[in-house]
């Protein structure tokens, strides 16, 4: 099954800045071959189910080798049966009925 996410992941008790971690997801996401879009308070991904959580689960194992104690993860994502539908179509979508 296809699924689209919306997932932040924040280290917790590593100091003000978590950018070092953030890249660290960003480049399993990458390894894990996943379509993703990173925006400023999290990241947009796409792929099969069980290849997108895999990919988080592992940015947490990895987020908490590099020294965070305590990560909260949000997690918000969907699904469809009636056709497939990526994160660019429904970009698409909305900026083409804009005008």
């Amino acid at each position: 099954m296809n699924v689209l996410v919306d997932v932040c992941v924040v280290p917790m008790g590593v100091g003000v800045s978590v950018s070092k971690y953030v890249v660290e997801c960003q480049k399993i996401f990458v390894a894990a071959g996943l379509d993703h879009k990173m925006h400023s308070y999290g990241t947009n991904v796409e792929g099969d189910w069980d290849v997108v959580m895999a990919a988080i689960k592992k940015c947490h194992e990895t987020v908490h080798e590099m020294g965070a104690p305590r990560i909260g993860t949000t997690i918000r994502l969907g699904t469809r049966t009636d056709r497939e539908q990526s994160m660019q179509d429904k970009i698409d979508s909305v900026e083409s009925k804009m005008g």
